[in-house]
């Protein structure tokens, strides 16, 4: 995709969180930039002195090419947040690119503080989020189409094509989180009991210690 389609891209997701309130506080000020330096924490980052402020708080090219994948599960995520963008700070919105290898997933996650919007930049997905009452919602979506992932429920992405796959993802907070389902389970430190996951899934403490050893980061 050229830059001037992904500018247009991103100025249709701007434009169109602006019509709804966000989920993070408003802003009291025209902004904040944020200084993690400060090592102090309101709900959001600390504001750096205005006088310091530079266009380049408000910048980001890292979505603008694929991400490199190297990881089993064939998908790497490129987030556009307050970490990235110190000038979201206060904002309310953020974005982030998810690129996809031909079958790549996104595994199921959620983010608890915030609504996703994805919009396909190159392929075909299978997509679908599951309610509190275990719902799925699920469909297939191709280049220029977009579907929303409410806020907080469990959702997922996967490239069904043998071409790889990209999309840009809108949120309405600066800094959404993302909570994997299997890594919280499987590589939370200190860990689960082995009992709870065993009781939870019905499985023996080998099965647990496998799936805990699949999930390990690997050493390079």
């Amino acid at each position: 995709m050229s830059p001037t389609n992904l500018f247009a891209v991103l100025l249709i997701f701007i434009n169109s969180i602006s019509f709804a309130f966000a989920s993070d506080p408003d802003t009291l000020q025209d902004l904040c930039v944020a200084l993690p330096s400060s090592g102090v924490k309101v709900n959001g980052f600390a504001c750096k002195n205005e006088g310091n402020v530079t266009a380049d708080d408000f910048f980001f090219a890292g979505i603008a090419k694929a991400g490199v994948i190297n990881n089993t599960v064939g998908s790497v995520v490129t987030a556009a947040n307050v970490e990235k963008v110190p000038g979201l700070n206060t904002q309310g919105i953020s974005l982030s690119r998810i690129d996809y290898k031909p079958g790549g997933l996104n595994p199921p996650h959620t983010h608890p503080r915030a609504t996703e919007v994805v919009y396909v930049l190159e392929g075909e997905l299978e997509v679908g989020f599951v309610t509190t009452s275990n719902k799925l919602f699920s469909k297939t979506i191709k280049k220029g189409e977009m579907f929303v992932f409410p806020k907080g429920l469990l959702h997922f992405q996967k490239n069904k094509g043998d071409k790889a796959a990209a999309v840009i993802s809108a949120f309405d907070s600066q800094l959404p989180g993302t909570l994997s389902v299997a890594a919280a389970l499987f590589t939370a430190n200190p860990p689960l009991p082995d009992h709870v996951l065993t009781q939870t899934f019905q499985i023996a403490t080998k099965e647990v210690d496998k799936i805990k050893a699949n999930l390990a980061p690997k050493k390079t």
